[in-house]
Order: structure tokens, then C-alpha cells, then sequence
């Protein structure tokens, strides 16, 4: 192995620890990550990024898998901007559905020029296997610039959010049947704490991950939900990059008897526009 090889292992090495290292004491609310390590030689209004991978294959069944994730900013004049994000994970056994799961979420906070700012958002998801029939939040965080370089950057943040539920064990794609369990609605306030860091690893590799922690302001304030959101990037040229995600959520505070632990590994191509 060469001396740029070693090098290039050496940096994923580090770009690992120090996630984790993060991830051990900040958290937040960002499901999906913005990759803000990128330098513009020229002011656009408007820029959107596209990601999907898609699998067809044929065993007893016919068995097919798509993700799609899709981000869209809008840029104010005063260094403000709107952004969308959106993801759909899609999998089928035959008639079956093995996976049915996805977040629309819009967000209105600084382009990375202040110090301190605002980061405002709401989001609406679901998780068919899981039971969640939908999610509906909208909160507030007061978001820290740490570190803004042309090759890392390293964002928190702190805040709060509402969170509105519909836990239904009587969907079509629910993986835990049993008779004895019931729909479930909650409601309820979250403390929000994030973590957000990216590294240019090489001319056309780049990291991000991120962190967040989510603390029900109630008596179960002590059983708080852990995301923790990864994606590596491998340019292909101006508009295309090859992606790999990598996620997880740990959570001991579930209205329905589900695993409290869910991972997902997945690879694909994203579009600049």
C-alpha cells in the first residue's frame, strides 16, 4: 500500500473516531444531512441534490427495493435559506412489503454565515413496518457554528419541538402482529440537541455524519431517542456521485412492543442540479 493509500485510510479512520466521539454527548434533529463542505464559485438562488437505488431480483418471489432521497435549497439574499428534504424507502416480497418508510421535512435557517442562528423546521414521516402510521413535528433550534472550512466543518445545535403520533399495530406492512395490541396516539414536547460534522477526505471524497439525541419532557425524560445519520460520497464527475448511507436509531420509549434498535446500509447514486 502507498504512501497517498495509507494516508486515505488513515483520514476514514479519523472521520470515524471523531463521529463517534461526537456522538456521545450532542444531539439533534437533522434526519437527513446537507452537505455544507462544498465551496460556490458563483451565487444560485436554487440548488437540489437527488440520490436512489433500486434492486430487482427473482428468488421464491420477486423481490424489489428502491430509496429515493431528494434535497432542494432555496438562498435568500440575507444569507438565510429555505430547505427541503425528502426520503422514501420502498421494499417488496412479492405482495408483501417488507419496508415502508420515509420523511417529507421543510427547514429555514442560516447558509452557514453566523455564528449563531436560527434553524426552524417542520417534518411529516411514517414507518409502515414499524407501526408508525405518521409523525408530525415542528420545533426550534438555536444552531453553533464551530468550525466552517473549506474541508470540515462542525455545526450543534439545541432546541425544542413538538411531536405528534399514530402508532397503528393494524397496518398492512406491521412486522410485530399480536392480538393483544391497540392504536396508540402521543403527543408530547422534546428537548433537541444535534451534532453535525463533515470532512474532505480527497478531491472527490467527502464525509458527513451526524448526531441527535431527543429527550421527552415528561417523567420519561431519562429514555431519550438516539439517531445517529452517515453518508460518504464518491464524485463521478460535476453532477454525479456515488453514495453510501449508513444509519441507525436506538429508542427504549416505543408505544408499541418493537425492537428498540433499527439500522440501515444502503448505496447509491446521487444528481447535483
Amino acid at each position: 500500500m502507498n504512501k497517498n493509500s495509507n494516508n486515505l485510510m488513515l483520514k476514514l479512520l479519523l472521520c470515524f473516531i471523531l463521529t463517534l466521539g461526537i456522538s456521545t454527548f450532542c444531539n439533534a434533529q437533522v434526519l437527513n444531512i446537507d452537505r455544507e463542505n462544498e465551496t460556490d464559485t458563483i451565487f444560485r438562488k436554487f440548488k437540489a441534490f437527488c440520490a436512489f437505488s433500486f434492486s430487482n431480483e427473482k428468488q421464491k418471489r420477486k423481490l424489489i427495493d428502491f430509496t429515493n432521497t431528494n434535497e432542494a435549497d432555496y438562498f435568500l439574499k440575507n444569507n438565510y435559506l429555505f430547505i427541503f428534504l425528502s426520503q422514501v424507502d420502498l421494499a417488496f416480497n412479492g405482495p408483501i412489503v417488507n419496508e415502508n418508510n420515509g420523511f417529507f421535512q421543510l427547514r429555514f435557517r442560516d447558509n452557514d454565515k453566523r455564528r449563531v442562528s436560527p434553524d426552524i423546521f417542520t417534518q411529516y414521516q411514517w414507518n409502515g413496518i414499524q407501526g408508525m402510521e405518521y409523525r408530525a413535528l415542528a420545533g426550534i433550534n438555536a444552531r453553533f457554528k464551530w468550525l466552517e472550512k473549506s474541508k470540515s466543518d462542525l455545526y450543534t445545535s439545541v432546541g425544542v419541538f413538538y411531536e405528534n403520533e399514530k402508532w397503528n399495530p393494524f397496518l398492512g406492512s406491521f412486522g410485530y402482529k399480536t392480538d393483544s395490541l391497540y392504536i396508540v396516539y402521543r403527543n408530547m414536547l422534546r428537548l433537541n440537541l444535534t451534532a453535525k460534522f463533515a470532512l474532505k477526505l480527497g478531491k472527490s471524497i467527502d464525509y458527513v455524519g451526524s448526531t441527535f439525541l431527543q429527550f421527552p419532557l415528561n417523567n420519561n425524560f431519562t429514555n431519550p431517542r438516539w439517531v445517529f445519520d452517515s453518508n460518504l460520497f464518491f464524485a463521478i464527475n460535476k453532477y454525479l456521485s456515488f453514495k453510501i448511507h449508513f444509519d441507525y436509531n436506538l429508542d427504549n420509549f416505543r408505544p408499541l412492543p418493537i425492537d428498540t434498535y433499527y439500522y440501515s446500509l444502503t448505496t447509491g447514486i446521487q444528481i447535483k442540479i
